[in-house]
């Protein structure tokens, strides 16, 4: 079970059973050994200006939720008017538990391997530096496309607040800098405060516009189960993925818990929250706002039940976007100051290169969110290109690289084999097919509303 590419030590290698399914103790001795230079990016803390290792699993979770429940709760209702009730309360159980079960698999690969700080270094772990690369471009890639979804949610928000009064590229560009300004910590923990305003942001604005559609009542047309097609059908199960798709960032929380053994403890809470949430708003939203329920789903309401709404939900809106920019921020940090110490610095070479890094990205995330102004297409999008990969398929490959030659040792073996092997099949399927749709949806979209001062709220 060795790897030659581990660089760990046996005394502290192994921090899974031989089947790689559940946490062993660890000691105290492996607890120093994993904070050293060769076992973790960040290194030995104890006299640093900057600490990184700080977080609490609460904190982690707390912060897995603001980052995890954001966007995707929104597209939940028109999810459900394209597939119908039935379904939609089928693939929101199993697509919730399967991102459940490879979430622990990332916290696993953690234990097993803990100079793993995002999906690069797993990467490295599998397949050397071809894998580092691959995977390190994609999460970035994805968090960038996510930074941008999050950006045009603002300008829909700031549209509909303010009966489109002004040009939509101006707000694309205030939500620009009030994003940008937010990213400046270089830590999470001081994210995690910021992500309590953004979970009561997100469950309030939801509560409210249930309330607000309960009351109105506009809808028509509410079946279990509706003739549909593949692009609506398909675009549908891809922003139910999207809501799960928290993945990507999960190393780079990981890596800042005081310790890595409580990340399920975070994942747990995270995973009851938005199964539970999700189910919940998406059957109630379009009980009431019917066939024709909008996405985002706030827009469902009356006109001033809505403004409320996205009025309230502007800080999840916000600040969701800012968690997934600093983890690709962090990831780019740190592949530039490899070994040195200067990411615990507070001098001016690593305090420019954190704010340069953070502007570049949210540059790019306002060009792809202008290019792409329609919220469902811009997550059909994201899930079919990098979502459907870092939340299933990449974690089924992780499982069958840790347990690799024991595959079908017994039959509890063999049946998680088959599971991962799922898990990849889902993402591949997902990928594939996804692109296909979404990439439809955005070409059958008129080109008129790109880079334009036009309402994207209606």
């Amino acid at each position: 079970m060795n790897d030659p590419r581990n660089t760990s030590t046996p005394q502290h290698q192994e921090k899974t059973d031989v089947a790689g399914d559940a946490p062993l103790e660890v000691d105290e001795r492996s607890k120093v050994s994993t904070s050293s230079g060769a076992q973790d990016a960040f290194g030995d803390e104890e006299f640093a200006e900057v600490k990184y290792k700080v977080l609490k699993w609460w904190q982690c979770g707390v912060l897995m939720v603001a980052e995890t429940v954001s966007l995707g709760v929104l597209s939940l209702p028109a999810a459900v008017a394209s597939l119908g009730l039935a379904p939609s309360i089928v693939a929101l159980l199993l697509l919730g538990m399967l991102a459940t079960y490879t979430g622990y698999v990332i916290g696993q690969f953690k234990w097993r391997y803990p100079q793993v700080c995002n999906m690069a270094d797993a990467g490295e772990v599998i397949a050397g530096r071809v894998g580092r690369e691959v995977l390190g471009v994609g999460q970035v890639l994805f968090l960038v496309f996510v930074m941008a979804s999050h950006l045009l949610t603002f300008i829909i928000a700031m549209n509909t607040i303010t009966g489109h009064g002004t040009c939509s590229i101006v707000f694309g560009l205030v939500g620009l800098i009030i994003s940008f300004i937010c990213s400046l910590p270089r830590t999470l923990v001081k994210m995690s405060w910021l992500s309590f305003v953004s979970f009561a942001s997100i469950l309030l604005a939801v509560v409210i516009t249930m309330f607000g559609v309960g009351i109105l009542h506009p809808g028509k047309g509410v079946e279990a189960t509706v003739p549909t097609d593949l692009t609506h059908g398909f675009g549908a199960i891809t922003n139910i993925v999207f809501a799960f798709s928290g993945h990507a960032a999960y190393f780079g929380l990981a890596a800042e818990l005081k310790d890595t053994r409580d990340f399920p403890k975070a994942l747990c809470l995270l995973q009851t929250f938005d199964i539970s949430l999700y189910i919940i708003a998406a059957v109630v939203i379009y009980r009431y706002g019917g066939a024709e329920v909008a996405s985002p789903a706030l827009s469902s309401a009356s006109p001033m039940v809505s403004k409320a709404a996205y009025g309230v939900a502007l800080p999840t809106i916000i600040i969701a976007g800012v968690i997934n920019g600093h983890v690709a921020f962090k990831y780019i940090y740190l592949r530039v100051f490899s070994g040195t110490d200067r990411i615990h610095k507070r001098d001016w070479i690593a305090i420019s290169s954190w704010v340069g890094i953070a502007l570049g990205l949210w540059v790019i995330a306002w060009i792809i969110a202008e290019a792409i102004p329609v919220f469902s297409n811009l997550l059909s999008l994201i899930t079919a290109l990098f979502a459907s990969w870092f939340t299933f398929g990449c974690s089924g490959v992780f499982w069958l690289y840790m347990n690799r030659g024991q595959w079908f040792s017994s039959p509890r073996k063999t049946a998680l084999t088959m599971l991962n092997i799922l898990s990849f099949t889902v993402a591949a399927c997902l990928c594939f097919v996804g692109l296909y749709v979404s990439g439809k949806a955005v070409h059958d979209h008129p080109s008129r509303m790109r880079f334009s001062c036009a309402d994207n709220a209606t």
